[in-house]
């Protein structure tokens, strides 16, 4: 695993305690795309590492009674230094 997805697997697990957590580097299935390339060239000052896509899915008690948007603000609030890393983030944020 790269440096982006541990931090936000550890993130995730201290904020939220999940009861399932998989953090996935997908970059390797992008590694064509142009968008990634010019996401790097676009924050030189960045440390941007080789890990621009990732997916996370995410089961945890404090979901519980919200609704999507609300699962994905507070996910996106947990990590988003990391975030702002990244090409692309997709998440699936469930409750038990």
């Amino acid at each position: 695993m790269g440096i982006l997805v541990e931090a936000i697997k550890g993130k995730l697990e201290d904020v939220f305690t999940p009861s399932q957590l998989e953090v996935i580097d997908q970059s390797h299935l992008h590694s064509g795309h142009g968008g990634a390339a010019e996401h790097k060239a676009a924050f030189p000052d960045k440390d941007m590492s080789a890990e621009t896509h990732v997916h996370v899915v995410i089961v945890a008690e404090a979901f519980a009674g919200l609704n999507t948007l609300a699962k994905h603000r507070a996910v996106l609030a947990a990590v988003a230094e990391e975030v702002d890393r990244l090409h692309a983030f997709s998440l699936e944020a469930k409750a038990p």
